[in-house]
C-alpha cells in the first residue's frame, strides 16, 4: 500500500536532481589549473613546516630528557 506513494516520489526526485545538475557552473580549465597548483604548493609548504616543527620539538624533548 505504501509502495505506490514511494514510486511516485522517486521520479520527481530524479527530475529534481537533473534540474539541479543543469544549474552547476563548472570552472574553466585555467581556473582549475591555478587552484590545483595552489593546493599542491600549500600542501608542500605545510608539510615542510610540520617537519621542521617536529624536528625542533624532538630536539627540545631529547635535550630536556638528557639533563
Amino acid at each position: 500500500m505504501g509502495d505506490s506513494a514511494e514510486k511516485q516520489t522517486k521520479p520527481s526526485f530524479f527530475k529534481g536532481v537533473k534540474s539541479e545538475y543543469k544549474k552547476i557552473s563548472w570552472p574553466d580549465r585555467q581556473s582549475t589549473l591555478k587552484q590545483s597548483i595552489a593546493v599542491v604548493v600549500i600542501s608542500v609548504v605545510m608539510g615542510v613546516l610540520i617537519a621542521v616543527l617536529d624536528y625542533v620539538f624532538q630536539y627540545g624533548v631529547n635535550f630536556l630528557t638528557s639533563l
